[in-house]
């Protein structure tokens, strides 16, 4: 099945000797020479708190960075902060973003975070399909996306759902913001996070979401009476409302 291009995404090219290496000490998950297929991955601040996320497909010459476009900017400039002496470079790449479903076609690497996300492919010449309905999916699946559910300076990955959509590796060495990231993972319960919720009717992205007069939350994306909501869980087990809207916790989720 053909692909159709994504418009929101920004490709870059981090070049030079040290490029693995000085993405390896930087982004929350593992990458050296001899990884295959899509990294997902993030960019922390020194307190653990999200900044941007993004896929890396490593090449003969280059890594190659997808992003989204609203922080492509920001990213290279906190990237170029932690340069110093390593010997690398940034450049926009003249490449294009095509995603779609189904099997893969040549070239395509399957997308890391969820199996109902399809493929990705980097190149000159995109083919064309019906639209697909991303956020659909998204919904579905608890997928938080950039700028909507991931919001710099605000966000911790382990409450998004990193760990689930294979952004995060615990296995790895130092990255900026591993401390923060390493004791949410190994010494609390989290008791906030994105969680999926049904609704009773639609409702403005941010809308609060009320236990009583107690905020509970925030939605977010929705598709199809679902949603995607950052949820405070100690106070998810009694009615939840949405402006006027009955909100339900996904069981399961």
């Amino acid at each position: 099945m053909p692909g159709e291009q994504a418009t929101d995404r920004q490709l870059l090219e981090i070049s030079g000797p040290d490029r693995v290496d000085f993405l390896q000490g930087l982004v929350t998950n593992y990458i050296s020479p001899e990884t295959k297929g899509l990294i997902y991955a993030a960019l922390l601040s020194p307190q653990g708190k999200y900044l941007a996320d993004f896929f890396l497909a490593l090449q003969p010459d280059h890594v190659l960075l997808d992003v989204h476009a609203s922080i492509a900017d920001d990213l290279i400039r906190r990237l170029g902060l932690y340069k110093l002496r390593a010997k690398v470079a940034f450049a926009a790449s003249p490449l294009q973003v095509q995603r779609g479903l189904g099997a893969l076609p040549p070239g395509a690497l399957a997308d890391p975070r969820h199996p109902s996300l399809g493929w990705r492919v980097y190149g000159f010449s995109l083919g064309s399909a019906p639209l697909i309905d991303w956020d659909a999916l998204r919904v579905a699946a608890c997928i938080p996306e950039t700028g909507i559910e991931l919001i710099p300076e605000a966000s911790y990955i382990l409450e998004a759902g990193f760990e689930r959509l294979n952004g995060v590796d615990f296995r790895k060495g130092c990255y900026v913001g591993q401390e923060v990231t390493a004791r949410m993972k190994h010494k609390i319960d989290l008791r906030k996070g994105l969680t999926s919720v049904r609704l009773s009717g639609a409702v403005p992205v941010g809308t609060q979401i009320l236990a009583g007069d107690r905020q509970a939350g925030t939605v977010f994306t929705q598709s199809g009476g679902r949603g995607i909501a950052y949820l405070r869980f100690d106070r998810a087990d009694g009615p939840l409302m949405a402006g006027m809207e009955k909100v339900m916790v996904d069981q399961g989720s």
